[in-house]
């Protein structure tokens, strides 16, 4: 886990209970879920194999060992799991080189939760080298810090990486909103207990208690936030 600038203190509006926001990256702030799906592509042209599109779903948003595992099994590409890994890493990097596409609605949302003081975290299960690229991007300071999917020791879908993002803000789990796109982030946040708005990405998710599903962060603001987590 990385911090990126001091940690904020909470701050709550009237009416609201939120202490802070957790956002995922790829494909969530950044369109950058097509890129990971064409170096994996081209990895596997490489070692002699075509990758069936119907996997894309099975390995959106899931940690790199996760997603490299399955695609080794799948086609039986004679590679180890850390050699597939950097391949990836690599394939990914060159395709992100200068500034990346941010999704609709992204670089308003994190100017509008910076403007505010909001406790902001950056929860990925991509690896820190990755993470370090993209915030050129998305820009250091919008986050008071970040978590990468190399730097715990279960990633998503397991809660830890957001348990870890809440604790570091000195925030409540039930009284954080996280953002995501796939549904092994949500799995994710809804286990450690945030409240947590979906923008689906590749594969559709449904709505469901404790969860909000948009079609785009343009319908996501700071009063949006603030009304998912309300005074009790």
């Amino acid at each position: 886990m990385t911090s990126t600038v001091p940690a904020l203190g909470t701050r709550t509006a009237e009416g609201s209970a939120l202490q802070a926001v957790l956002l995922d990256m790829d494909g969530t702030l950044v369109d950058t879920e097509g890129f990971w799906w064409d170096a994996e592509v081209e990895v596997f042209a490489g070692l002699g194999h075509a990758l069936d599109e119907s996997w894309r779903d099975v390995v959106v948003g899931g940690p790199m060992t996760r997603s490299a595992c399955f695609l080794i099994e799948a086609t039986g590409a004679d590679i180890t799991i850390p050699e597939l890994t950097l391949l990836l890493n690599e394939g990914f990097e060159h395709r992100i080189n200068g500034s990346l596409p941010l999704m609709p609605g992204a670089a308003r949302l994190l100017a509008e939760l910076a403007a505010h003081e909001v406790p902001t975290a950056l929860v990925s299960a991509s690896h820190r080298r990755i993470i370090d690229r993209v915030l050129h991007s998305l820009g250091h300071a919008n986050f008071a810090l970040t978590v990468a999917g190399d730097e715990v020791e279960r990633t998503k879908p397991y809660p830890d990486p957001y348990l870890i993002a809440a604790a570091g803000l000195g925030a409540d789990p039930a009284r954080c909103a996280v953002v995501e796109d796939t549904a092994t982030g949500v799995a994710a946040a809804e286990a450690a207990g945030c409240r947590v708005v979906v923008v689906p990405s590749v594969a559709p998710i449904a709505a469901a208690a404790g969860r909000t599903v948009v079609t785009s962060l343009e319908e996501v603001d700071l009063p949006f936030l603030r009304g998912l987590v309300p005074l009790s």
